[in-house]
């Protein structure tokens, strides 16, 4: 039957839509290290359980930025092939499959395919978020971007903190799959939306596979990335950052244990390190919108790497807490980068471009961290070695912060 002008139903105020965006983009920001933080702490266990070693548990650890990696550099071309919007939800989804299918194993081998499915939700999310926050809030992007990755340090610490009293109080399954909960909950809003989208008369349009991506630049977006210094400056940026924080995360308990302290205090410094991401998340976007060129907060969180790997290589229990201060701060160039996706573009089509290239590249670079930092201190027998690596990766920071922090639109050099 046609519809007539009487029957066909009102448009969806764009506040509305907003709003459901908005909410999908917030609660899948807190699903995007779940799969991550809710494991680690539970690998002693999972070993005993299942019989596995140091090194299936160093594989499960490698895992997640292998899978960000990848994900970063295909996730494009998924956008481009069925839109952002359906991008977002196969995330959700597969994170929400992975999830369930690893709090059920009976095995390792169940235990790793379930986490690489969620991984592969979580990667596929990582990318997809930037473009979402152009596309719907270009007007708002300090706002929103504050908003998405204070609830994405959220999802960090959370799993973490409850995985090993949930696994005393109901087993490590309750512990593992209660996450599967609030990634279900993520993707009823992409539901919702495409759902609005689908009613006649509605006004809501989402990305098919003949229009995703809107307001692409001639000849598309493929193979363009890794032609701009833009690009690669970001890469460098989020790349070493990334690695000098997994290293940091892996080998902070260690490197303190040496030195005298307990491994109470140890854990307690890896969740102050890890808390103080907070104090990027929060300040970061907001501050980088009002500047031209951020390039001296770059210099800035050099100076506390820089200052935080000295105190610790030379007197680690001098000033334990105000060395982990430093430590925890140097990491803001992360919100910062990923702020930087939306000002350094002009369209959905290249923040997503960018927000591929920027992970896929940066999280392979990470991946080396924690491995080439343990191989270090295992020939050396010392901390020098492993820290001079690091102040190494700092210099990359600085020439990645150089290139990217410029004012200058990667569509400009693309």
């Amino acid at each position: 039957m046609t519809s007539t002008p009487h029957a066909a139903r009102p448009p969806i105020a764009l506040r509305t839509v907003r709003l459901v965006v908005l909410l999908g983009i917030a609660l899948s920001a807190f699903n995007l290290r779940t799969a991550v933080t809710s494991l680690t702490p539970l690998l002693d266990l999972l070993g005993v359980q299942f019989g596995f070693g140091s090194t299936t548990a160093g594989v499960l650890g490698m895992v997640p930025t292998a899978a960000f990696a990848l994900f970063g550099v295909t996730t494009p071309m998924l956008a481009r092939r069925i839109g952002i919007e359906r991008t977002a939800l196969l995330a959700m989804l597969l994170a929400t499959a992975g999830l369930a299918l690893r709090s059920c194993a009976g095995g390792v081998g169940l235990l790793m395919a379930g986490s690489i499915v969620a991984l592969a939700g979580m990667g596929i999310g990582n990318v997809v978020l930037p473009p979402l926050v152009k596309r719907y809030f270009p007007d708002r992007v300090g706002a929103v971007s504050t908003l998405y990755i204070t609830v994405l340090q959220l999802g960090t610490m959370l799993p973490a903190l409850l995985a090993v009293p949930l696994a005393e109080a109901a087993g490590w399954r309750v512990a593992l799959g209660a996450w599967t909960l609030t990634a279900l909950a993520a993707a009823l809003p992409w539901i919702g939306l495409l759902a609005m989208a689908r009613r006649r008369g509605s006004g809501v349009r989402v990305d098919g596979p003949s229009t995703a991506i809107a307001d692409a630049p001639p000849g598309g977006v493929r193979g363009r990335a890794w032609r701009s210094p833009v690009a690669w400056g970001m890469a460098m940026m989020f790349g070493t950052t990334s690695l000098i924080t997994y290293a940091m995360f892996t080998w902070l308990p260690t490197l303190l244990s040496e030195a005298g302290a307990s491994p109470a205090f140890g854990g307690t410094m890896v969740a102050l390190f890890s808390a103080l991401g907070l104090v990027g998340a929060l300040g970061m976007p907001a501050l980088a919108v009002r500047v031209r060129n951020p390039f001296a907060i770059v210099l800035l969180c050099a100076c506390c790497h820089v200052a935080a790997f000295s105190g610790l290589l030379l007197a680690p229990m001098a000033a334990p807490v105000l060395w982990v201060v430093l430590l925890g701060l140097g990491p803001s160039t992360f919100p910062l980068a990923l702020t930087l996706i939306n000002l350094r573009t002009r369209t959905p089509a290249g923040s997503a471009a960018l927000s591929g290239f920027m992970q896929g590249v940066g999280y392979t670079l990470s991946c080396i961290g924690p491995l080439l930092f343990g191989v270090l201190h295992g020939a050396t027998g010392g901390w020098r070695w492993p820290f001079a690596m690091l102040y190494g990766f700092v210099a990359v920071l600085l020439v990645g912060g150089w290139l990217a922090c410029k004012p200058r639109a990667l569509e400009d050099s693309w």
